[in-house]
């Protein structure tokens, strides 16, 4: 990317995650912009721009990870500013999607908050959104602007190529999810199977039946993301139950909530592969392979700011 020449491009870190923020600034050859993030005593959040950005295409970096509430409001006021500082363009890169899980109502008298997030987003001023691996595709259709709807899926499938596995299934842990293990099943060459589960309450859930094969194979689960570990925990003893070698997790964003970690340490998980969408603890366990979306995204945004394709990513073989 060393010829890439866009004079008005500014790209600036949230508080949530300044590695990835930085590593898409360098491989597009560009400094992460100077940006004032402080708190009042009060705990009211304070931004101020160290440089000019008027008339300038804004890029802010910043997932909606814990704590998703002061994060979610430091990106509102982060995109209010660049608004009164006269931004031509203000273009969210949101890598993981919070409250994506209430995208619908399952029962009376429930919010629909995927989709008032998207409404604040816009009304604060944000023109285009680049996120990848939402939880449902059709939060895109929440937005009036436009939505840049990136996957993480070849990076993983490429990942996992290279470790040269037999007797690979794929996993899907819901059927919510067949869609996406029916894509990487067809990546490696492998079939795949569905876990039929129940909910009693929320971050909780019973495994009730398998469709497929998984007796002597090596399964692959698939997530968008792992929140507390309860389930993915669940899917590995239900397929140890039925015969399966250790599991290989993989999921786009890792939350990690509570005592994840430590449940994701079971002896039926051989290894746990996500991406730094979210920024990890530096204590996570060896077992863990963390794969950067900071390519995709630089990429992305210098689609963007060329007048390309978003689909070109599909035909890159680095992706």
């Amino acid at each position: 990317m060393a010829d890439f020449q866009q004079p008005h491009l500014r790209i600036f870190s949230g508080s949530s995650n300044p590695k990835l923020a930085a590593d898409i600034a360098q491989r597009l050859g560009v400094e992460l912009g100077p940006i004032k993030l402080t708190r009042f005593l009060s705990g009211e959040i304070y931004v101020h721009y160290e440089e000019s950005i008027r008339n300038c295409d804004v890029f802010l970096v910043q997932s909606l990870s814990h704590p998703i509430n002061e994060l979610f409001v430091e990106l509102l006021v982060m995109i209010d500013a660049a608004k009164r500082a006269s931004a031509r363009t203000i273009n969210i890169i949101v890598p993981y999607y919070g409250y994506a899980r209430q995208e619908r109502k399952s029962a009376p008298r429930e919010p629909i908050s995927a989709k008032m997030v998207a409404d604040v987003l816009t009304t604060a001023g944000a023109t285009r959104v680049l996120t990848i691996d939402l939880h449902a595709a059709a939060i895109q259709g929440f937005f009036n602007i436009p939505v840049d709807h990136l996957t993480a899926l070849d990076l993983i499938s490429g990942y996992l190529k290279t470790k040269g596995l037999r007797d690979v299934v794929v996993v899907s842990p819901d059927a919510g999810r067949a869609s996406m293990a029916e894509k990487l099943a067809s990546r490696l060459d492998s079939p795949f199977a569905i876990m039929i589960k129940k909910r009693p309450a929320h971050n909780e859930s019973v495994i009730t039946h398998v469709i497929g094969d998984v007796e002597g194979r090596t399964p692959v689960i698939i997530e968008d993301l792992i929140d507390t570990g309860t389930t993915i925990v669940n899917v590995v003893e239900g397929l140890l139950e039925r015969g399966a070698n250790k599991s290989i997790i993989c999921a786009t964003h890792g939350l990690f909530s509570g005592q994840a970690l430590e449940k994701l340490s079971h002896p039926g998980i051989e290894e746990v592969v996500v991406t730094d969408s979210i920024a990890l603890p530096e204590t996570h366990p060896d077992t863990f392979k963390v794969l950067s979306v900071a390519t995709i995204l630089a990429r992305a945004t210098r689609i963007i700011m060329e007048g390309g394709s978003i689909d070109k990513l599909r035909e890159d073989a680095g992706i």
